[in-house]
């Protein structure tokens, strides 16, 4: 999944990265990385913390995709590794808001055509939850819930969604 994603970027990244006089040519291979990074760890980010109704806009609203928070801070996290690469801040901003967006938009196309088989939803679930599988089912959805423990003597696991929402009221 990584593997498209990456192609993916490169497919779009063209003008924005390897054009760019911007951006030295030393750091494009780097920068087509920290893009593709940038979105798959955001993503999965959203599963590990729960955000699933956001990821869900992601996937289920393709016109919103630029206003998404998840959109957002995956472009946010990409201005900063091409910061890192000693990029002029304003030049980073703008390729991340260039290029992520529209990445992002083709990446939720894809996972909607039943004609395109490489990205295939459930897949990239099980990836971004960490299911050994590969394969998102019930024990990878109780896993987010119970920090990946396993319940010991009846007593539930913690350091999942549930603990996190349990310290909220206390």
């Amino acid at each position: 999944m990584l593997e498209n994603l990456e192609q993916l970027v490169r497919d779009n990244a063209q003008e924005l990265i390897v054009n760019n006089g911007q951006v030295p040519n030393e750091h494009n291979e780097a920068a087509i990385q920290a893009a593709s990074g940038s979105i798959f760890d955001t993503l999965k980010e959203q599963i590990s913390t729960g955000k699933i109704s956001q990821l869900a806009d992601v996937f289920n609203k393709p016109d919103a995709v630029q206003a998404n928070p998840v959109v957002q801070e995956a472009t946010s996290s990409f201005t900063d590794k091409l910061a890192g690469f000693g990029i002029n801040a304003e030049m980073a901003k703008s390729i991340g808001a260039s290029l992520i967006p529209v990445i992002m938009g083709k990446l939720v196309n894809k996972t909607n055509d039943p004609n395109d088989s490489s990205f295939n939803i459930q897949d990239m679930l099980g990836k971004f939850a960490g299911g050994a599988d590969g394969k998102f089912d019930l024990t990878d959805v109780m896993s987010m819930f119970n920090g990946g423990g396993q319940a010991q003597a009846g007593q539930p696991a913690g350091g999942g969604v549930l603990d996190k929402l349990k310290g909220l009221f206390n």
